[in-house]
């Protein structure tokens, strides 16, 4: 479906003061090029000033059959005929004949001359290219400058080259026919190339590509991209440049396909085919490459098919072959905002071609796609694309459609299109018709910048004027070229008209005023937004090509056309001047989209959040556009309440005034009930008023019944207003386990900031606050479920105690339960070191005295947890080792001091906590005291230095060696019994006998070593100094439990 508007894309025309009735006409570098009926002489005038004027006048050398106009390089490209015979020229430096300077040179492709033209460079240059076949269609690269002829059953590719006198002086060179050379050679402005007297244009036949079973009307280039048409096939490949040498299979054999028109009566029609990507190598059209004898190891091609698109004519009304047959094909390059044009590849490549009754734009790079198929009102006689839009001619009038190249380049340039954040009308959206501008017997159109030029002869004949004389389709595949017609020499009324179409600011414009007729009627129908999307891609297309970027295209296509006497500075000021107003439509057209979408169905609603984002508004503005009619006064729509739901639910730094916090809240109460427990939770609306919320939450209540996210929001409500003991009622209504499962639910109760990320600014809230003070437990429970659930980050939780002055205190007691909590090894480890430092520190900071009249300040409130609570409940703390009962002193150190020694001993007695991790830390505590002394110890054990460990303790605290011993050394330690604290003991012992200490623990370990050695082993570990009655009773025991055994 083609949607119509009668807008206004067109401002003026002019009619070209032309002597002779123009034959061909083509367009570039700002000129306008007419090859008068006969084709023996080429006429240039400037199109970009008023009337048109002339700029000079040249004869070719054979009559023009076709003319093509290359930007980069700023030459000409000519098929001519002459006796007979079809010639191939290039004409540059062609301006210079403006000048009055009549010298020419004529030169082989290859061979430069030398002489004066080479110390001048004032000359044009006709440059003759031979080929092996007739030339039926040229093509230009309007990116790198190369060439692409067609042929018979052959595509040859030229690449641009330049060259300078330095070169000339030399032997000349064969450049390698890379896709990067071509382009870097090509890539320098026509401006420099009829500026300089150093620089020469040569062609080098880089490629020739065979088509045994395909014979071209049609030709395009665009960079790597060859397009082939013919009647009713379009074939498009990507050439790329290779470093690996890659056997081609060569085109002798295909030459040799026979060809089975000629040997039959009949013909058999091919059926509809479309392939796209990888899917086209299947067609039926081989192509082979042809190696020129110029390539060296970095100049091999590889081959792959792109599109292929196959119609079956169609013979219905008697049609003959001019109506049925394909043309306009064009390769369309777009460049994004972040490119420049003459150093990078295209972002986007579209290929168009058409039907005299439809036409099809496809989308090359990125994968390939069908955009929009035009469905045309009457048979249309040329299409040329444009980035803005797309003209058509027919017999009578000039059509304008819309192009969807701006939403595939946006989509492109910018990965946040459609989604939450940016969005843009769909690269499907049907297409429209702008206008239709009749004109009488148009025969050719071209198109510069914003000049559609068009070709008008009244009398000329019409393909529908033979009376069926063109041999039908079906009757014979020998079809002729179709050539441009002359008017007989009788012939009256023909005109060259350059149409100058309006700047996209103005005809979005027009857009929106058009837009504005359907909104009165009906603030909903498509067409409003569908014109609405219309002017939205006409803005994006502007903007992708930057004002910079079209001055300097723009300069470097005419530099000697340039009359303007502004400098650089005014119009790089008028750029950024048209790209602010460029910037400020955008904006506007998206509000007005969001409008359309916030009242639209529930499909499509979401696309309101992103064009209201887009449009810069605030949602102050966007509530004031979206208030309800006065025949509807509650009624919002869903895209409305889709934005501001979302808008509420990021952490958002604007903060809404009360009148409009207030808004917010009445629109929910009236639209969706149910959103308000999460809106009125929205840091957004901080300023709402808590007694008006209140009643509004209340009746809420009465209506869906009691929740625990309502009474806690009720519950914050009270606290706005200072009433703790109706807070207090609230609270205390549910459990504090549900009261949790509330908070999962709406994190936003408690913590606001907390969506950005790790390094999110986060703060905690009134109700945060409160609980800090009257339920400490409660709140720390809560924070650990939120992490638990993803809800929060450690880092920020750890802020939110900060916030609260409780970074000593509470924050210990949520470590310790998430502790408790969390399975997740790496947080396990981070936490284990981090409490383990804040016992340290505790033990440090405190005295070992008892402070039994000392005030109670926040840092020593009461842990929520006790050293027991913890071994009890927190597999990561582990019981006390009994001979820590032994060191430990008992009731004479304060409360804080010893419950911080407990746990710290606890987590060395568990499993979890690395020793390694902590030593550093135990350097800060003295071994002096015995409670110090105990912590090393642990340490000590944990890394396995029992040796070491049993010298120390039997230094300081013989009294627990035995309790030590019992505990620590066995299984596989249990040989320190006899190997190590034996042979310690008996030498102590020897050195004190009146020692009981010693001398009970040597009595222990005898036993110990009696009942784990055989009687031979016990013998051998007696020392030789040794009393026999004093271990004789514990040999004996060995003995006993040997022969018992």
């Amino acid at each position: 479906m083609v949607h119509v508007y009668n807008c206004h894309p067109f401002s003026s025309q002019q009619i070209v003061q032309v002597e002779q009735q123009p034959g061909l006409i083509c367009c570039g570098g700002g000129a306008l090029f007419v090859v008068a009926t006969g084709g023996c002489k080429v006429e240039a005038y400037n199109v970009e000033k008023d009337g048109c004027p002339f700029i000079c006048r040249f004869a070719t050398m054979g009559t023009v059959k076709s003319i093509q106009h290359s930007t980069m390089g700023d030459y000409l490209v000519t098929i001519e005929e002459k006796n007979s015979a079809t010639y191939l020229r290039a004409y540059t430096n062609w301006r210079y004949q403006a000048e009055g300077k009549a010298r020419v040179g004529v030169r082989l492709l290859g061979h430069l001359l030398r002489g004066a033209s080479v110390r001048g460079g004032v000359q044009m240059e006709i440059i003759e290219i031979p080929l092996s076949e007739r030339p039926v269609a040229v093509a230009c690269c309007s990116v790198t400058g190369d060439l692409l002829v067609g042929c018979e059953n052959t595509l040859v590719l030229f690449a641009l080259r330049r060259q300078n006198q330095q070169s000339l002086n030399q032997s000349q060179q064969m450049f390698p026919n890379t896709w990067t050379n071509s382009q870097q050679s090509s890539s320098q402005s026509q401006g420099q190339i009829t500026g300089s007297n150093q620089n020469f244009l040569d062609f080098e036949r880089s490629v020739i590509l065979h088509l045994p079973k395909l014979k071209p009307k049609q030709v395009a280039l665009c960079g790597v991209y060859v397009a082939v048409q013919a009647e009713l096939e379009v074939l498009v490949l990507k050439l790329d440049a290779s470093s690996e040498p890659k056997t081609l299979e060569e085109s002798l054999d295909a030459k040799k396909t026979d060809h089975l028109e000629d040997q039959a009566d009949f013909q058999v029609l091919p059926r509809h085919q479309e392939l796209l990507g990888d899917r086209a190598k299947d067609c039926d059209i081989p192509v082979s490459i042809e190696k020129t004898g110029l390539e060296d190891s970095a100049g091999q091609y590889t081959l792959s098919y792109v599109l292929f698109r196959r119609f079956t004519p169609d013979f219905f009304q008697g049609c003959s072959v001019e109506e049925t047959q394909l043309h306009s094909l064009q390769l369309y390059p777009l460049f994004t905002s972040n490119q420049s044009v003459s150093l990078e590849e295209p972002s986007c490549i579209f290929c168009f071609f058409s039907l005299p009754s439809a036409g099809y734009l496809y989308s090359l790079k990125g994968g390939v796609e069908l955009l929009s198929a035009y469905q045309y009102p009457e048979k249309v006689l040329k299409a040329v694309l444009t980035d803005h839009l797309l003209h058509v001619i027919t017999k009578n009038a000039l059509q304008c459609f819309t192009v969807r190249c701006a939403a595939v380049a946006a989509r492109i340039e910018d990965p946040y299109i459609d989604s939450t954040i940016k969005a843009c009308p769909p690269c499907s959206l049907e297409v429209c018709a702008l206008r239709m501008q009749l004109f009488i017997g148009l025969r050719s159109v071209c198109v510069y910048g914003r000049h559609v030029i068009l070709l008008s002869t009244a009398d000329a004949e019409t393909p529908e004027e033979p009376e069926r004389t063109t041999q039908r389709r079906g009757l014979s595949r020998k079809w002729t070229i179709s050539s441009p017609k002359e008017t007989s020499a009788a012939g009256h009324g023909w005109n060259l008209y350059v149409v100058a179409t309006v700047s996209p600011l103005t005809l979005y414009q027009e857009m929106v005023e058009y837009s504005q007729r359907f909104a009165e009627t009906n603030p909903q129908p498509q067409s409003l937004r569908h014109l609405l999307s219309e002017a939205h891609l006409l803005l994006r297309t502007s903007l992708l090509q930057t004002s910079e970027q079209q001055r300097n295209i723009e300069e470097d296509s005419v530099p000697s056309l340039q009359t303007d006497a502004d400098g650089p500075a005014e119009k790089q000021t008028a750029a950024q001047t048209d790209s602010q107003e460029l910037e400020e439509a955008l904006r506007q057209n998206c509000a007005q989209l969001g409008d359309c979408f916030s009242r639209g169905s529930q499909m499509d609603c979401h696309l309101a959040l992103p064009y209201y984002r887009m449009s810069g508004l605030s949602v102050t503005e966007i509530m004031a556009r979206n208030r309800p009619l006065p025949s509807s006064p509650h009624s919002y729509g869903p895209g409305f309440l889709f934005y501001l739901k979302h808008y509420l639910l990021e952490e958002t730094e604007q903060i809404l005034s009360q009148e409009a916090a207030d808004e917010v809240i009445d629109i929910f109460s009236q639209s969706e009930p149910s959103q308000l427990i999460s809106v009125c939770a929205s840091p957004s609306l901080i300023n709402i008023s808590p007694a008006q919320t209140l009643r509004i939450l209340q009746h809420l209540e009465d209506t869906a019944g009691v929740s625990v996210p309502l009474t806690t929001t009720m519950a914050t409500m009270m606290l706005r207003l200072d009433d703790l003991p109706q807070y207090t009622h609230l609270i205390e209504r549910h459990a504090e386990m549900l009261l949790v499962y509330g908070f999962i639910e709406e994190p936003r109760l408690l913590l606001h900031g907390r969506g950005g990320g790790q390094h999110t600014h986060i703060r905690p809230t009134a109700l945060t606050r409160q609980l800090a003070k009257s339920q400490p437990g409660l709140l720390v429970a809560a924070v650990v479920a939120l992490h638990e659930n993803d809800k929060v980050q450690l880092e920020q939780a750890d802020h939110i105690f900060k916030e609260l002055g409780c970074e000593n205190c509470l924050q210990v007691d949520f470590w310790e339960a998430m502790l408790m909590a969390s399975s997740q090894e790496t947080i396990i480890q981070e936490l284990l070191f981090r409490v383990a430092s804040v016992y340290i520190d505790r033990l440090t900071n405190t005295t070992s005295d008892t402070h039994t009249n000392e005030p109670r300040t926040p840092s020593r409130r009461r842990p929520l947890k006790s050293a027991d609570d913890l071994i009890n409940s927190c597999s990561h703390y582990g019981a006390l080792y009994p001979w820590l009962t032994v060191l430990n002193p008992a009731h004479t150190t304060s409360s804080q001091h010893q419950e911080a020694l407990y746990k710290l001993q606890s987590l060395l007695c568990g499993p979890s906590l690395s020793v390694g991790s902590v030593v550093p830390l135990m350097e800060r505590l003295s071994e002096e005291t015995l409670w110090g002394f105990s912590l090393h110890l642990l340490c000590a054990t944990r890394s396995g230095q029992y040796d070491g460990s049993i010298e120390k303790l039997l230094d300081r605290c013989p009294q627990a060696i035995i309790a030590y011993a019992n505990h620590q050394l066995q299984d596989k330690h249990m040989v320190l019994w006899w190997q190590k604290l034996l042979p310690e003991l008996c030498n102590r012992t020897r050195a004190a006998a009146d020692n009981g200490i010693l001398l009970a623990a040597l009595k222990e370990t005898l036993v110990v070593v009696a009942m784990e050695t055989s009687p031979t082993e016990f013998l051998e570990l007696m020392p030789d100094d040794g009393t026999a009655s004093y271990f004789l009773p514990y040999l004996l025991t060995c003995s006993q439990r040997r022969l018992m055994a």
